[in-house]
């Protein structure tokens, strides 16, 4: 049997691995998102408005630019159930960035390890009422930002705060050396 072959369906079989948790300041509380039934609820209503760029990911791809395109992608998932936009905030993307540098290091699981001093940090410049996180990693996609957005809008805990009331977020992207990229999206709702 062809070796790309069989590394493809282990690939797609077992390799994007999601998470999702939320934070609620006036409870002070870190819960994984419970798994809800969403009614009418359908991969192929979802996928079908993520507008696929004709971008191929290799190596090489500068993170930054991964980063931007899956909070692109988010955002554009958002506006396609009339959702505003997430703003990008540097602060938050800091944050992420540094939690999936943490992961793919192996400094930190593939986990939320640390998420109520993330928003501790946060929130020492952002008033905030809530937040939540998702994290991903795949590795031999060859738009890993995709696959990462798309994993996540199929999943009931990771859709839940993809589209919540939430009007910032933040971004980071890290790759180690086996070539897995580490995904960290923050999201808050700013206490105005």
């Amino acid at each position: 049997m062809n070796k790309n072959f069989i590394t493809s369906i282990f690939t797609v079989a077992g390799i994007i691995a999601l998470a999702g948790c939320t934070f609620e300041s006036k409870n002070n509380v870190i819960q994984s998102p419970e798994i809800t039934t969403i009614e009418n609820f359908e991969s192929s209503e979802i996928i079908p408005t993520i507008e696929k760029n004709n971008l191929i990911v290799n190596n090489n791809q500068d993170l930054d630019s991964l980063a931007s395109l899956a909070h692109q992608q988010v955002n554009q998932y958002r506006q396609s159930k009339n959702l505003p936009p997430l703003t990008l905030n540097e602060s938050i993307s800091e944050q992420a960035r540094i939690h999936s540098q943490n992961m793919a290091q192996g400094k930190s699981p593939f986990s939320h390890e640390g998420f109520e001093q993330r928003i501790k940090l946060i929130g020492s410049t952002i008033a905030y009422r809530s937040a939540a996180e998702n994290v991903a990693y795949n590795q031999g996609y060859r738009d890993p930002a995709t696959s990462a957005v798309e994993g996540w809008l199929k999943s009931p805990g990771h859709y839940k705060n993809i589209i919540g009331d939430y009007n910032l977020t933040g971004m980071g992207v890290a790759q180690n050396s086996r070539g897995e990229y580490y995904f960290t999206q923050i999201f808050v709702l700013e206490n105005n």
